[in-house]
């Protein structure tokens, strides 16, 4: 899992439990039918709201997002600046075997349309529409996320109406005005916890990654682009690297002087 996700989720969660535990006990913030609102109301206006397939999905794209390791865009430079080299001396067909070791699928594609002949407009157009639909399934997930995000606390103020209505029902029954009372607060609580620590900050997270990953892909589209139209290796370096904060640029500059050096 992504660290910082990771390390945010358990130390807040453990921050909370610190808390209550430093004024009281846990077990009193815990109520099944408080969690059955927020949570049962909030899965069922997002299935309401968005179609089954959808909801499943996002599923996958949190795998992505949190799970998969995504590729420096140094070290993708760096990769193609190699390419470069190889077409430069060998031509474009001796990319062939190296797309086969390449473990980005997007970067694979780029590779083997540019070994096909295939003309750099097209090139361009397929790369630039596989990387809209990956900000679009990405989207999607997000707005999953961020509608959960407001059903949560709503669900939250529906279940500590429910919680009144039972208290004043039963006004005339004191022993009931506690649970009534429970299930009023803590529904608001559970609503309020689960928007604003799990799903706005998921949210927040998968745009984070979507900006990422697309940064990834435009270098990549410039590097295949550039290399299929044969341009000298330090020219396509320096045309990725536009992409990059200037911290990151002298990082490449400092490993290429560096690899420059070993080879002497």
């Amino acid at each position: 899992m992504d660290f910082a996700t990771a390390l945010g989720l358990f130390s807040g969660l453990f921050l909370l439990i610190w808390a209550i535990e430093m004024g009281g006990s846990v077990g009193t913030f815990w109520n099944p039918p408080s969690v059955m609102i927020v949570l049962g109301g909030t899965l069922a206006g997002t299935l309401i709201n968005y179609p089954l397939q959808k909801v499943v999905g996002v599923v996958r794209v949190l795998k992505n997002a949190f799970f998969t390791k995504m590729k420096e865009p140094t070290e993708i430079i760096q990769i193609l600046v190699s390419f470069a080299e190889k077409a430069r001396r060998e031509g474009l067909l001796a990319l062939e075997a190296e797309a086969e070791t390449i473990d980005d699928k997007f970067l694979q594609k780029g590779i083997q349309l540019v070994v096909d002949g295939t003309d750099p407009e097209l090139v361009r157009s397929i790369l630039e529409t596989d990387l809209t639909f990956l900000e679009d399934r990405h989207k999607s997930g997000q707005a999953i996320f961020e509608t959960m995000g407001l059903l949560a606390p709503a669900f939250g103020m529906m279940g500590t109406l429910i919680g009144l209505i039972q208290m004043l029902g039963a006004i005339d029954q004191p022993e009931q005005i506690g649970p009534g009372m429970a299930t009023a607060l803590i529904t608001t609580f559970y609503g309020t916890l689960f928007a604003n620590l799990i799903f706005n900050p998921i949210a927040g997270k998968l745009r984070v990654r979507t900006s990422e990953e697309v940064l990834l892909r435009e270098v990549m589209i410039e590097g295949i682009l550039s290399i299929q139209a044969g341009e000298n290796p330090r020219i396509v370096e320096e045309k990725m690297k536009v992409f990059l904060a200037p911290r990151l640029r002298d990082n490449i500059h400092s490993r290429r002087e560096a690899r420059s050096a070993g080879g002497l």
